[in-house]
């Protein structure tokens, strides 16, 4: 399912996949213990959680194609050295070939969209051209919230460290040198077809980002839900939460806004099928995968 490809009126979202894993229970998100998966296995398995109930995830960039313009969402991991066991994660280039592969060359792109700062979600932001770190999308505005910005301007490098947004200056801070990035609010206004909203928590200028075309909508979740066991037990934060009672509540907001909407919810960490919708069920609310 890598070619994951969405339909939202006239907006078409493509799922770009740099990496997957599958992650031991109550590892990354400590609340998700093998006793919640298992009673939420009715509707996780096998497609999020496998029979060992390890947790599916996937990184991956959602590519937004609407109003005359290609849209990146988040740019994942990239080519950068990382610290410590995160070095294993650097992507070898594959990522761009499967972007260019999707319709998205690196030239083609008129927007970044960062959601937030984690090193996740801003690796291919630059490259490495005859030893310079320049933009990987020369013909893009990148824009980030600027509360987001903000925070990890003034933050230590032990924060930083912390919260794994320890890549900012080779990912973020070059940018600001060849003037395409634009700080934004956190409610702005893409296109006529897309916006971004609040979604504070995992960090504290953290935006999603929602789709509305003809007559269908869609939200990119960014990290403030990791995985669909989250949006039926709100209160299960992530371990690199900035502030997990906000997260939770965040969670709990988006649970409201969804259910039975018919929205379609694509989750940026989600394994395929990767979207659906939130529905009603006898044991309360639950992600219900499309496909």
């Amino acid at each position: 399912m890598s070619g994951l490809r969405w339909n939202v009126g006239d907006a078409t979202v493509t799922r770009v996949v740099e990496r997957e894993a599958q992650l031991a229970a109550g590892s990354f998100i400590p609340g998700a213990t093998l006793e919640v998966l298992e009673r939420n296995r009715a509707y996780l398995h096998p497609w999020s959680v496998d029979d060992e109930g390890r947790m599916g995830l996937s990184i991956h960039a959602l590519c937004v194609e609407v109003d005359g313009l290609k849209i990146v969402v988040d740019t994942c991991v990239g080519p950068h050295p990382l610290p410590g066991i995160f070095e294993a994660m650097r992507d070898d280039g594959s990522f761009l070939t499967a972007l260019a592969a999707a319709g998205f060359a690196r030239e083609s792109v008129d927007v970044v969209i960062c959601t937030h700062l984690h090193f996740d979600h801003v690796g291919w932001n630059t490259m490495t051209v005859d030893g310079e770190l320049v933009p990987t999308f020369p013909n893009a505005r990148y824009l980030i919230a600027r509360t987001e910005h903000e925070h990890w301007s003034a933050a230590s490098e032990e924060a930083k460290e912390h919260a794994t947004a320890f890549t900012l200056h080779n990912t973020v801070d070059p940018l600001f040198g060849f003037g395409v990035v634009d700080l934004v609010e956190t409610d702005h206004r893409v296109s006529p077809s897309v916006a971004l909203f609040p979604t504070p928590g995992h960090s504290p200028g953290h935006v999603s980002v929602r789709i509305d075309s003809v007559d269908a909508t869609a939200i990119i979740t960014g990290d403030c839900v990791h995985h669909p066991v989250q949006l039926a037990e709100p209160a299960c934060a992530s371990g690199v939460d900035d502030d997990p009672v906000q997260s939770t509540a965040t969670r709990e907001a988006l649970v409201a806004a969804t259910l039975d909407t018919g929205i379609l919810v694509i989750g940026t960490h989600f394994p395929p099928p990767t979207a659906g919708h939130m529905v009603t069920t006898p044991d309360g609310p639950r992600f219900r995968p499309v496909g």
